[in-house]
C-alpha cells in the first residue's frame, strides 16, 4: 500500500514538473519512471497535453490505452468518443449526396450503385475546397465517399493553396496521415485570408496527439498566426482550455527567449509579425540579431498587440503595503483548513494583494504551489479554474524558475521531480537545493 501511495505521490509531482520542461527534457522524464508510477502518470488529471502527445505518439501500447482512459486528457481517443476509425467508418448522409453530384457532375456514391468509380484527387480537392469553411462535419461526409487521393497530393495542394479550416481539420480527424502532411496542414503562408476559425486545426493537432505544443509554434505558419494562439477568441466552438493556454504560452516564450526583457526588441517583433511569412523562431532570431528589413504593407493581424503582451515580461508587483506583505506571510503559514486557505488566497487575488507569481514564490509547500487545486480550490469546469489570468502568471512565473535554475540539464530535472514529494519548503528553496546541494531551511 505504501509503495502504491508513493508512485501514485511521485506521478503527480512528474506531470507538475512535466508541465514547465522543454520538450527534450519531459522525454527524458517520463523514460525514467518505474512502471508502476508510469501507469500512475498516463491517468494524471494534470498530465500536460505535449506529455500526453509524446506518450500517444512514442510510448508504448499499455500507455496509449491508459491515456486514452483518462477522462481528465481532453480530445484524446476516449473509449466510446469519435476517433480516427470511427471517422473512417462514417457514411455520407444521402440528403448531401444531391449537392455533391450537382457539384461533381456525376453520382459520387459506390456500389450497388451505378458508375461506382471512386472520387478522383482532383474531385475530392474541389469538394474541400468548397466545403469546411467553419467546421469539419461536411468535409468529413465527403471523405466517407470513395476516393483514390493520396496524402502526399493533398498535402502538397494545400501548400499552393490552403484547404479551409474545416477541410483541413476533417483530413486530420480522419487520420492517416503521415507525420509530416498532418504537420503541413498548419502552414497558411499561402492563404489569402484565414477565416475566423483558421486556428481549429492547429487545436485539433494538439488534442489528437499528433503535433506537440512546442512542434506546433514551429508547424504553424505565419509567424502572425502562431503568436495569435496564445489569445484565441472566447467562443463556445473547439479552443485551447486553460492549462493548454498556460503550455501554449510556456511554448511561444521558448521560441521567444532570443527577445529577453528588452522592450525595444518586443516593440520591432510586433512590427514585424504582422506579415513576416515565415516561422516564428525565425522571426525571434532575426529580431535580436537585427537583421529584419522593414516590414511590407500589409493589413494587420486583429488581436495580435493583446497576444504578444500576454507574452511580453510581466509587470512589476502590485503595491499593498501592510497589508500585502501580511498576505504573503500567510503563504507560508497554511489555514487551519484548505477550504479556508483558499477562500484566503482567492480574496488576496481579487483585491490584488498577491498574484500568481507570488504564489509561486511563496506558498509552501512548493508542490501545492504549482497545483492550482491546492489554492483556488478544485473547479469542475472543462478550463479548471474562475482565476485564469493568476493562473497564467503563476505557470510562467514556474517556467522561468525552473529554466534559470535547471536550465538543460536532465538529471537535475529528475532530482526535482524526486525531491518535491516530501520538500517542506517553497520552489525557490527547492530549486536551490537542487543546484546548490545541502539543506536550505534555515536560510534567509
Amino acid at each position: 500500500m505504501d509503495q502504491h501511495r508513493d508512485s501514485r505521490r511521485l506521478a503527480w509531482c512528474v506531470a507538475l514538473v512535466l508541465r514547465h520542461a522543454p520538450e527534450h527534457i519531459a522525454a527524458n522524464l517520463i523514460g525514467r519512471v518505474d512502471p508502476a508510477t508510469r501507469t500512475h502518470l498516463t491517468r494524471d488529471e494534470r498530465l500536460p497535453a505535449s506529455a500526453v502527445s509524446l506518450l500517444l505518439r512514442d510510448g508504448s501500447d499499455q500507455d496509449r490505452r491508459s491515456v486514452a482512459r483518462n477522462p481528465h486528457v481532453l480530445g484524446r481517443p476516449l473509449p466510446g468518443l469519435p476517433g480516427p476509425v470511427r471517422y473512417a467508418a462514417r457514411r455520407t448522409p444521402p440528403a448531401l449526396l444531391p449537392v455533391l453530384r450537382a457539384e461533381l457532375g456525376r453520382d459520387p456514391r459506390a456500389a450497388p450503385d451505378p458508375d461506382p468509380a471512386p472520387l478522383t484527387s482532383d474531385e475530392l480537392l474541389l469538394l474541400l475546397r468548397r466545403h469546411g469553411t467553419h467546421r469539419p462535419r461536411i468535409p468529413l461526409d465527403v471523405l466517407a465517399l470513395p476516393h483514390e487521393a493520396d496524402p502526399e497530393l493533398l498535402w502538397f495542394a494545400h501548400a499552393r493553396e490552403p484547404l479551409p479550416p474545416g477541410s483541413a481539420e476533417a483530413l486530420l480527424l480522419r487520420g492517416g496521415l503521415p507525420p509530416r502532411a498532418a504537420r503541413g496542414l498548419l502552414d497558411l503562408r499561402t492563404a489569402r485570408s484565414y477565416g475566423r476559425s483558421w486556428y481549429r486545426p492547429a487545436v485539433r493537432a494538439v488534442r489528437m496527439g499528433l503535433v506537440t505544443q512546442a512542434e506546433l509554434v514551429d508547424d504553424v505558419r505565419p509567424a502572425g498566426l502562431a503568436l495569435l494562439l496564445a489569445y484565441l477568441p472566447a467562443t463556445r466552438g473547439l479552443r485551447w482550455n486553460l492549462t493548454e493556454l498556460a503550455g501554449m504560452h510556456t511554448a511561444l516564450r521558448r521560441a521567444l527567449a532570443p527577445l529577453g526583457d528588452d522592450p525595444r526588441l518586443w516593440a520591432e517583433l510586433l512590427r514585424h509579425a504582422h506579415t513576416f511569412p515565415g516561422p516564428l523562431t525565425e522571426l525571434a532570431s532575426r529580431t535580436a540579431a537585427g537583421t529584419l528589413p522593414a516590414p511590407p504593407d500589409g493589413p494587420p493581424l486583429p488581436g495580435l498587440d493583446r497576444a504578444v503582451a500576454r507574452l511580453a515580461p510581466a509587470s512589476p508587483r502590485p503595491a499593498g503595503g501592510v497589508e500585502r506583505e501580511l498576505a504573503l506571510a500567510s503563504l507560508a503559514v497554511p489555514m487551519e483548513t484548505v477550504e479556508e486557505d483558499v477562500r484566503w488566497v482567492r480574496d488576496c487575488l481579487d483585491r490584488r494583494l498577491l498574484t500568481g507569481v507570488d504564489v509561486i514564490r511563496h506558498k509552501l509547500p512548493a508542490v501545492w504551489a504549482l497545483d492550482e487545486d491546492h489554492w483556488l480550490g478544485v473547479v469542475d469546469h472543462p478550463d479548471r479554474y474562475d482565476r485564469p489570468e493568476a493562473v497564467l502568471a503563476a505557470r510562467a512565473e514556474a517556467d522561468r524558475l525552473f529554466a534559470v535554475a535547471l536550465g538543460e540539464d536532465p538529471d537535475a530535472w529528475w532530482r526535482a521531480a524526486r525531491t518535491l514529494p516530501d520538500f517542506a519548503g517553497t520552489l525557490p528553496h527547492l530549486l536551490l537545493r537542487i543546484t546548490e546541494g545541502g539543506s536550505v531551511s534555515n536560510r534567509p
